[in-house]
């Protein structure tokens, strides 16, 4: 039988070191690091975290309605299996390092370089507001996130999402084997140097995005107020349902493209017949060379 704490009150370093097999409830832990460094088995209700690096080397972890308050920042390190629900997150740099993280209808108020270099995460009714949210980890399934910040997911693999906004410059850059479905993209240069990349039913507004990407796959999607699209990228296949301003240089690949304004080949090492530019409208795009 788990141990019980109630309505408990800590301070100051490690105070609850190791501590295994407890159930915290209506708990606050007050300044001093480290509160629950190498616990194990824990379930935390209604806990509020007001100090640094509460959760580190910690495993198997249950927190429900509960608040990371923002000096608990870098919170969350070299941890394995640790699920958070209906809780307020307010600290940056939560999470590094740590695997099995299951997140459902959390709000990261500031998430300045968290999630980083992580792996095995799902994440469902999430709000995110920070930059470089998401560097580096892998194994990632997304449904109804939805982010504010830049450089969301840098380097990136092995990521779905569904259902999710990303308000983003530079989303998606340098990844590997992402596929998004229903989902809006709105933000400057898009997934440059990334590879595998499938958008199906999304909405993007970019400037210069969708560029050096080998294996591009889109699959009714709009592409709004988006220009010199497609530079460098090989293996395309594109099925675009409205105008799109300018494609620049592509190297290979189909683009079905409801109407395009200017098509720009003005690169003499692009073989301009390694990519198919089809327009389903009667509208007539601009070609210059």
């Amino acid at each position: 039988m788990n141990k019980q704490i109630n309505e408990g009150y800590y301070d100051g370093e490690r105070p609850l070191f190791k501590m295994h097999d407890a159930d915290l409830i209506d708990t606050t832990f007050g300044q001093g690091e480290s509160p629950l460094k190498e616990s194990r088995d824990l379930n935390l209700d209604n806990v509020t975290f007001k100090w640094k690096y509460p959760l580190w080397y910690a495993k198997n972890i249950q927190v429900a309605n509960s608040i990371f308050e923002t000096m608990s920042r870098s919170g969350i390190w070299y941890t394995e299996n640790i699920e958070i629900t209906d809780s307020a997150l307010q600290a940056p740099k939560l999470f590094r390092r740590a695997s099995k993280i299951n997140l459902r209808n959390v709000h990261f108020a500031d998430a300045e370089e968290t999630l980083w270099t992580c792996d095995d995460i799902r994440m469902e009714d999430v709000q995110v507001n920070g930059n470089y949210f998401g560097k580096d980890s892998q194994n990632i399934y997304a449904d109804n996130l939805n982010v504010v910040g830049n450089y969301v997911f840098d380097g990136a693999k092995n990521v779905e999402v569904h259902n999710s906004t990303f308000i983003s410059k530079d989303a998606f850059w340098n990844c590997e084997n992402v596929t998004i479905y229903d989902s809006k993209i709105s933000g400057e240069y898009l997934a440059w140097n990334t590879k595998n990349l499938t958008l199906i039913n999304c909405t993007i507004a970019s400037d210069q995005g969708l560029c050096y990407i080998d294996n591009l796959k889109m699959v009714n999607c709009k592409v709004l107020r988006t220009d010199l699209a497609f530079e460098y990228c090989s293996n395309i296949d594109a099925e675009i349902t409205t105008n799109v301003m300018s494609i620049k240089n592509p190297i290979s690949g189909t683009i079905k493209v409801k109407s395009v304004d200017d098509v720009i080949f003005d690169d003499p090492e692009i073989d301009s017949d390694q990519t198919e530019i089809e327009i389903t409208s009667n509208i007539t795009e601009g070609m210059h060379n």
